[in-house]
């Protein structure tokens, strides 16, 4: 089963990898809707990985 910690610990491998922001384009169809179905929409996903702070709304 694909849980919210195999989720984060792929965004957060891929970024340690790329030493950056891992982007949609970074992993294949599949790995995408995993971590989405966990996640969230991908800024959520990166935030929730702690990859990217929260933006504030006005």
């Amino acid at each position: 089963m694909f849980t919210k910690d195999m989720a984060v610990s792929m965004l957060r491998e891929k970024s340690a990898e790329l030493g950056r922001l891992p982007k949609k384009s970074d992993f294949c169809g599949a790995d995408i809707a995993r971590i989405k179905s966990r996640l969230g929409a991908w800024n959520r996903a990166l935030e929730s990985a702690g990859l990217k702070e929260k933006t504030k709304k006005s």
